[in-house]
């Protein structure tokens, strides 16, 4: 298994795309820490994975730097994080001069400063050890200029920004940094936001016309995630059937 032995954190992991994430670490070796705001359901996904859970909120940063402590403290090391925690209710669709200051800054209290601050306490760690992955979940919104939802293609591209300057700063430290452009993904958030009219319209906008599935999302992360792109770093990876292709 290609990671085996690996200690792995995933943000958001206790539902939706982050639980396949997690499910797909786990198959793979990985000892998985689902951290979720989300405390019953993580700790079904945990059990599930047989990982452990921690209560996080990664807009918090005594909250993250607690989540990091807590899972060294159960695990004795960590290898991978990915972060993919985010705020997606953002729907329906709006101008852009009708999203309300509150709005705007609740979206980046979480996608923005939650990335960051997940990131900023996870270093130390990584330098220590001279080691560590980080992937960073970004959104295909940020290649199409999807309208109608600034607030949120603006945190995601802000979370491609962060990917590539910690590449650099972090290289020094064998810590790789890489980021993931997933389409629109029928996780329970996103069905119940844009509802089967419009999972249908994006599936024929794409190459491959049909739904993506949270499931098409994780042979990506694992990659960034093994010894299998042990030389990737500051890269992009859009997983989105070809709606986007650049």
């Amino acid at each position: 298994m290609k990671l085996d032995g690996k200690v792995a954190i995933v943000t958001g992991g206790a539902r939706g795309i982050g639980r396949q994430y997690c499910r797909g670490l786990a198959a793979e070796g990985a000892r998985v820490v689902v951290a979720d705001i989300l405390e019953e359901q993580a700790r079904a996904t945990a059990k599930e994975v047989h990982g452990t859970a921690v209560t996080v909120d990664i807009s918090d940063e005594a909250s993250v730097q607690e989540m990091v402590a807590r899972a060294r403290a159960l695990t004795g090391r960590i290898d991978i994080l990915v972060n993919n925690a985010a705020i997606v209710d953002v729907f329906p669709r709006k101008p852009f001069y009708t999203i309300s200051v509150e709005e705007w800054d609740r979206v980046m209290a979480v996608n923005v400063r939650g990335t960051w601050l997940c990131c900023k306490s996870m270093a130390p760690v990584f330098r220590r050890q001279g080691s560590g992955t980080i992937v960073n979940i970004s959104s295909g919104t940020v290649l199409s200029g999807s309208p109608g939802i600034m607030h949120y293609v603006a945190s995601k591209a802000a979370v491609i920004g962060i990917t590539r300057c910690l590449a650099r700063e972090l290289g020094d430290s064998g810590v790789r940094v890489n980021a993931v452009t997933p389409g629109l993904t029928s996780s329970e958030v996103v069905v119940e936001a844009v509802g089967a009219e419009g999972i249908r319209q994006r599936a024929a906008s794409r190459i491959f016309q049909r739904e993506e599935r949270p499931e098409d999302l994780v042979g990506a992360v694992l990659f960034l995630c093994s010894d299998d792109s042990a030389f990737v770093t500051g890269q992009i990876i859009n997983v989105d059937g070809g709606a986007n292709m650049h």
